[in-house]
């Protein structure tokens, strides 16, 4: 069994009674009176100090004999909708013009409070802005490929084209026409058992793969529009399910590469980086003085850290196998724990 290496005792005790979500997938706790583990943000009412123990994932606390918790469920990967509200996320998405009220949501047997408040902590909007985003962008996705305004318009559900393009300027900050221009991403939140990630894809290449806690992730955000003069709409595209199902298989111990079309967004000099980092072998680690030498420029070892801080597809472009010159872990935007549970991984199921 293999033992990942835990924050002080006290940070975790700390984030334990605080319910710090921010915690989840760095430890689980355990308590002996119950037999029970459960994630840092688990609702349930605290147990006594000595009653606690920590570990670093479910697998161990499992292997001390821990049964997991039926409230936080921490076997489930960290931001996979509920049971309860996945029939509703199927049905907008398979049909993503429908316009939806709370009245249908009741009829549903569902709370329209509920799932309101499950929308604004995992998409950082209310269920109908998130349902009106995605008919916006399937209606400029109808523009781009060649209907009239007016037809997209009531296509997509609104009654009024005045309504539409009012709601649309909103969203995308122009007009039908001046964004009809641009590249169109699909974003959505995927769960893995190091937390929820934001996916970002175009019909032909995947453009971002962030963990949502990212450091300046709204900056990654911009900057990946703006490079690729692209406007972002909510829901999962071909390219995104298929990346979802990558990411899978490389969390799960079977995926070593990646056949995924991608479209990184930097400058020249941060490709050449990015192309470095690529040919970095699964399971093994490159220092930024070697990534600097091995695209031909020596001296520019700061250069290379801060292109691999820019990097916007973690994982997929393995910034995480990047080390100090001694060998020690630095510098990673989803945090250093992320990054020694990455290369814990590679390393358990590399050759």
């Amino acid at each position: 069994m293999e033992v990942h290496a835990l924050p002080p005792e006290s940070v975790m005790l700390s984030a334990f009674l605080d319910g710090d979500a921010s915690f989840d997938g760095v430890f689980v706790t355990a308590v002996r009176t119950t037999g029970i583990f459960c994630r840092p943000s688990c609702p349930a009412r605290k147990p006594r100090r000595e009653n606690v123990r920590f570990f670093g994932s479910p697998r161990e606390a499992l292997a001390a004999g821990y049964r997991p918790c039926r409230r936080c469920r921490p076997m489930e990967p960290v931001g996979r909708p509920p049971d309860w509200l996945g029939p509703l996320l199927r049905d907008v998405d398979a049909d993503p013009t429908r316009r939806w009220s709370d009245a249908d949501l009741r009829a549903r047997g569902l709370a329209p409070e509920r799932v309101r408040r499950w929308f604004r902590r995992h998409h950082g909007m209310t269920f109908h802005a998130y349902s009106r985003a995605r008919r916006l962008g399937t209606a400029l996705g109808s523009v781009k490929e060649g209907s009239d305004v007016t037809r997209a318009a009531y296509e997509s559900g609104w009654d009024s084209l005045s309504g539409f393009q009012e709601a649309f300027r909103q969203w995308f900050g122009e007009s039908p026409t001046a964004a009809a221009g641009r590249a169109l991403i699909s974003v959505d939140r995927i769960a893995t058992p190091l937390g929820p990630m934001l996916v970002g894809a175009t019909e032909e290449a995947l453009c971002l793969l962030e963990f949502t806690d990212r450091r300046a992730l709204e900056h990654q955000v911009r900057r990946v529009a703006v490079r690729l003069g692209a406007v972002y709409v909510p829901g999962r595209n071909a390219l995104v399910a298929r990346a979802a199902d990558r990411l899978s298989e490389y969390f799960d111990g079977t995926r070593r590469t990646f056949d995924l079309p991608l479209a990184p967004a930097g400058t020249p000099f941060q490709g050449e980086v990015w192309d470095a980092l690529r040919a970095i072998p699964y399971g093994q680690t490159r220092s930024y003085g070697e990534i600097a030498a091995s695209i031909g420029r020596p001296r520019a070892v700061r250069a290379v850290g801060t292109a691999n801080g820019g990097n916007a597809l973690a994982i997929v472009i393995p910034c995480h196998r990047v080390v100090g010159a001694d060998g020690k872990l630095v510098g990673y935007g989803g945090g250093l724990w992320r990054k020694r549970r990455l290369l814990e991984l590679e390393r358990a199921h590399g050759d």
